[in-house]
């Protein structure tokens, strides 16, 4: 049985995303890219951007999980403030269309693509396009970290089904 999962690496101006489905022992990105937002643009339209778009990928694809990576520290306090609204937005339409939803710090995500969880974005753009078999990397960090999100999703999810039995 197939499941598929909508990956996010929230934020307000650059929300990266991917869909991925998971069988027994595949993932496979169906779908992935990044949703930007202008930033002359008052923050509650910008959200509404990313509700409208997320929502209709969510409603075109039909994922029944989300996998988000959990935000501990930032040095910027807008910026926290407008990743957080972002991750809400991403959250409540997890709960409007019933899908169960994950999470994972940034250390396993790393981990689990590259083997280090203090790897760099390079190394985790490069693993993201050797996992998946892309035919290039990804250009912006934010798909990378939507994509690799996924993954970890995937290893994990297969992980606890494995050990559930």
């Amino acid at each position: 049985m197939s499941i598929r999962i909508l990956a996010v690496d929230p934020g307000y101006e650059k929300l990266g995303y991917a869909v991925i489905d998971r069988d027994a022992n595949h993932l496979v990105a169906i779908d992935y890219g990044l949703i930007e937002t202008p930033r002359n643009e008052p923050i509650h339209l910008r959200l509404k951007r990313i509700y409208d778009e997320l929502m209709n990928i969510v409603d075109l694809l039909s994922p029944q999980e989300l996998a988000l990576e959990r935000v501990y520290f930032f040095r910027n306090v807008s910026t926290a403030i407008g990743v957080g609204q972002s991750r809400g937005v991403t959250l409540l339409i997890a709960a409007i269309r019933g899908m169960k939803v994950y999470e994972y710090t940034p250390y396993q995500v790393k981990q689990s693509v590259t083997g280090n969880g203090r790897a760099t974005k390079s190394q985790v753009q490069e693993m993201v396009k050797r996992l998946y078999r892309l035919s290039e990397a990804p250009k912006s960090d934010d798909v990378a970290d939507a994509l690799a999100i996924g993954w970890c999703h995937g290893v994990f999810a297969r992980t606890s089904e494995v050990l559930n039995r």
